[in-house]
């Protein structure tokens, strides 16, 4: 069965953002949502009644700056923070995070490079720019955590995480799977990165679909090319699925 069959009403479509919907920039701010994204995302929400919500590393806040005007249910920052279909946010209490903070900009100031993201809940350190910096990005960042109960280190592309070990995006789908419109839906998780397969590994769990976008391993079922190909199956959907409106 492809992807466009498996999408149905029947289903709850779980998204992560970036490497995902859009192709992941060299910058987290210098992602470019291609024009017809958006539309393409409010239909699918239309056609399964409102279940489709982004899982994502990013906050919140960002997801809906990219997404704008559509603002989907999300999970932000790995699951720590999230909003339902309500409106309704709720937040994982926070981690100190002074010993991470101290150690990432000591790092970035010795290289400029590198970039230094705060999310609130999370700091991420990305090496992308540099990628032969990893070794040292992992070991400042391994070692500031190691001083920061209730912190865990979270590893993706091109960039290691710290974050409040109690989130992630497993819990983050498992609480919108309580809640309408999800609730007593067939789970479809799609996601690119290693951050991801815990996305993955729950809903499958749950009876759902995991989908894995780019190559590498993963416990995922299915697998699309690119974030284009993904994109590409979204408009077919639409195109075969989704009634098209009479015209004014």
């Amino acid at each position: 069965m492809n992807f466009v069959d498996i999408l149905s009403p029947a289903c709850a479509l779980f998204l992560d953002f970036d490497g995902t919907l859009v192709d992941i920039a060299p910058e987290p701010g210098a992602v470019v949502v291609p024009s017809g994204l958006v539309p393409t995302l409010a239909a699918l929400q239309a056609y399964l009644g409102g279940a489709v919500a982004v899982v994502s590393g990013r906050p919140i806040r960002e997801i809906d700056q990219f997404l704008g005007p559509l603002r989907l249910p999300a999970a932000g920052v790995h699951g720590a923070e999230r909003r339902s279909a309500g409106g309704q946010i709720e937040r994982i209490a926070g981690q100190p995070l002074h010993a991470v903070e101290l150690a990432v900009q000591a790092l970035a100031a010795r290289h400029p490079v590198l970039i230094v993201e705060h999310k609130q809940a999370s700091i991420a350190l990305h090496y992308r720019k540099a990628p032969e910096l990893e070794a040292a990005c992992l070991d400042a960042m391994h070692k500031a955590v190691a001083q920061s109960p209730g912190l865990t280190l979270l590893r993706g592309k091109m960039v290691v995480e710290a974050k409040p070990g109690s989130a992630s995006k497993g819990q983050a789908i498992e609480a919108f799977l309580r809640e309408a419109p999800f609730a007593g839906r067939t789970p479809v998780f799609v996601g690119d990165d290693i951050t991801d397969e815990i996305g993955f590994s729950t809903v499958q769990r749950l009876g759902g679909l995991g989908v894995k976008v780019g190559e590498g391993p993963t416990v995922a079922w299915q697998r699309l090319a690119d974030p284009g190909a993904l994109r590409q199956e979204f408009q077919t959907a639409v195109a075969r699925k989704v009634p098209a409106r009479a015209p004014a």
